[in-house]
């Protein structure tokens, strides 16, 4: 018994080694029997013919062992699927060859309990008559394996069945192992070394902690910085408005129009002469200088526009000179009479201005009486919505109430329901078990399957491949002459060759260069033309600028000798009316003023910071009057201002 077993022992681990994928059978086996060279030729030829054995039905084997794992051997370890196998093909194959007294020798020289339940599994008359057969037919042929392994198989199952009860019998009355009297152990403590007792610790010093530093008082002012700004903001107006009424007053002025016949000044003073002579493939751009010396730059179209307008403004002007000499009737009655009705429309507008502003003190009024009323009426809205309030919250909590019962009621609903869900689940778990093992029957069938296309496909594969490589390795023809002069010849009208395309291409280049150089030529000319005639419009807008700044110097001192002469606007009857009115609303609304909650507007009772900022608007609005003054004088006492232009 104890040689099958170091035979079967060495069969196993050679298996254990073998790898399909890896190793070739034949080899394979040549290299174990160099490696059984040292044993009896008996156990030599024992170990091969079984290890051959298994090597050839491994397909057969493979289908019993793994449904042992799947059904019966569920608890077995893989480590143990070569003994199985063993077990198998000598079940199987070597039954009648070894006798049943040896192949009991050999069943009982492994472990038994596993001997037990892997050959109460291959011995089942109902496992071999039905899918062993099943399986091992579509390896072989049906007949084939009914004649010489399943009959066999069946005739030995009595005789088998007698040994599995033989072998459980032995496993039942096998007594445990006797023990014997030994001394028990007794133990020692340690010889170790009293420690010593600690030492209190020193208490370590309190650290002081640095004095902390005050709030600074700025963290609770606001920044310098926010009023510079404020400051910097209101200069910097003040001075826009300064830069505006300069560039209004100061506008450049035009020449006056002079009449028929009347010889031109050749004041050279009076030209408009050109710093730098104009480019030629640039627009020029045109720069004035006001009398205070501040450079305005004007473009080619901004300087031809003004050009054109003077030139209508002559036209015209000239026309009505030349209708007054031939007699036409003058126009000073109308102007006197349109000055009138100016005049009076002007007293009209500000008899409206001072109504709307009447109006607005008015609405004012109103608008403060009309607050007083809301608030009233906010106050009892208010009241009303704290009972309604009040209702609704005994209201939610009714409600809070009969939820709170309807849950519990719910609950005791539920927990009955689960009882009998239970008893379902566990119902149901037997169900499903059973369709677990029809299904995994069924896969193993598919795969098996599958893995048979598989290799069918892969084969034919590998076919296709070797084709296609032979095609690749036949020699091809590569490369072609090209002869740049020799004509294609496809019968197009018109073909040439590389050649002669190529020069035709130099040919046309050579004909776009000379006409881009004569196009410039000419731009070039019409340039120059347009910087002449932009030079002559230049000087006539100067002339015409300094005419027009002395009118409209003249036209502002009769607007404000007008402007002066007029006195306050006269009170008419709706004036009247709607002061009476704000005089009765405010004896009202101060009658009302012992009542909380009510303050005077704000806008009738003027700050310190709006009066200073009316007193700083007044000495602004006089100091422009004064320079405005001293800038007309100056203007009539020197004549025309002298244009400086540069293009």
């Amino acid at each position: 018994m104890a040689c099958y077993g170091k035979c079967i022992e060495t069969v196993i681990k050679h298996l254990d080694q073998f790898k399909p994928e890896r190793d070739n059978p034949e080899q394979f086996l040549e290299a174990v029997s160099t490696s059984l060279q040292a044993l009896s030729p008996q156990k030599q030829a024992f170990i091969m013919e079984v290890l051959s054995g298994c090597l050839e039905y491994r397909k057969l084997l493979t289908v019993v062992v793994d449904a042992f794992y799947v059904r019966d051997g569920r608890l077995c370890l893989w480590a143990d699927y070569s003994l199985f196998e063993v077990i198998c093909y000598l079940a199987t194959f070597q039954l009648e060859e070894l006798g049943f007294r040896l192949f009991s020798h050999i069943i009982k020289s492994q472990p038994l309990h596993k001997m037990c339940k892997f050959l109460g599994f291959l011995f089942n008359p109902l496992n071999l008559g039905s899918w062993i057969k099943d399986e091992w037919s579509l390896v072989y042929e049906t007949a084939y394996v009914k004649e010489n392994w399943i009959d066999p198989l069946m005739r030995w199952q009595p005789e088998v069945q007698e040994l599995i009860t033989q072998l459980q019998g032995v496993l039942t009355n096998q007594s445990p192992p006797s023990k014997t009297k030994t001394k028990v152990t007794e133990p020692k403590e340690f010889n170790l070394t009293a420690p010593r007792p600690r030492a209190i610790p020193v208490p370590e010093p309190v650290p002081e902690v640095a004095k902390t530093r005050p709030v600074p008082r700025s963290t609770y002012q606001p920044p310098r910085e926010q009023q510079l700004l404020e400051v910097t903001k209101r200069h910097n107006r003040w001075k826009a408005e300064e830069l505006l009424l300069r560039a209004n007053i100061e506008a450049m002025r035009c020449a006056v129009p002079r009449t028929r016949g009347e010889p031109p000044e050749q004041d050279p003073k009076k030209k408009l002469q050109l710093r730098d002579p104009p480019r030629i493939l640039k627009t020029p751009k045109l720069t004035f200088y006001r009398p205070n010396n501040a450079p305005v730059k004007l473009n080619t179209a901004a300087v031809l526009r003004e050009a054109a307008l003077y030139q209508r403004q002559v036209e015209k002007e000239l026309q009505r000179v030349d209708k007054l000499v031939d007699g036409a009737g003058d126009f000073s009655e109308f102007l006197e009479w349109q000055k009138k009705m100016q005049a009076k429309d002007r007293e009209e507008q500000l008899a409206a201005g001072e109504c709307r502003r009447l109006q607005g003190k008015l609405s004012h009024e109103e608008a403060i009486l009309a607050r007083k009323q809301v608030e009233l009426e906010k106050k009892q809205k208010a009241e009303r919505q704290k009972e309604e309030t009040a209702e609704l919250m005994q209201q939610c909590a009714e409600r809070r109430l009969q939820e709170e019962r309807s849950v519990k009621e719910l609950v005791e609903q539920v927990m009955e329901t689960q009882k009998n869900v239970r008893a379902a689940q566990t119902k149901l778990l037997k169900g499903r078990r059973q369709i677990v093992q029809e299904v995994m029957e069924e896969s193993r069938e598919l795969l098996q399957r599958s893995a048979e296309a598989a290799k069918e496909e892969q084969r034919r594969r590998c076919e296709l491949t070797a084709q296609l490589r032979a095609l690749e390795t036949q020699p091809t023809r590569k490369g072609k002459l090209v002869d740049l002069t020799q004509i294609p010849g496809y019968g197009l009208e018109g073909e040439m060759s590389i050649v002669e395309l190529r020069e035709r291409l130099a040919l046309l280049k050579e004909a776009q260069q000379r006409k881009q150089e004569e196009k410039r030529d000419q731009i070039i000319r019409g340039k120059r033309a347009k910087s002449q005639e932009l030079q002559n419009a230049v000087e006539q807008v100067a002339l015409c600028r300094a005419a027009n700044g002395r009118t409209a110097a003249l036209r502002w001192e009769e607007k404000k000798a007008q402007s002066a002469t007029a006195g306050a606007p006269s009170q008419d009857e709706r004036v009247l009316e709607l002061q009476r009115r704000i005089r009765e609303k405010a004896a009202q609304r101060r009658g009302q003023g012992a009542q909380p909650h009510v303050s005077a507007p704000q806008a009738l009772r003027p700050k310190p910071r709006a009066q200073r900022e009316a007193q700083r608007r007044l000495e602004l609005e006089q100091s422009r009057e004064r320079r405005l003054r001293a800038l007309v004088q100056e203007g009539m006492a020197c004549g025309p201002a002298r244009p400086l232009g540069a293009a």
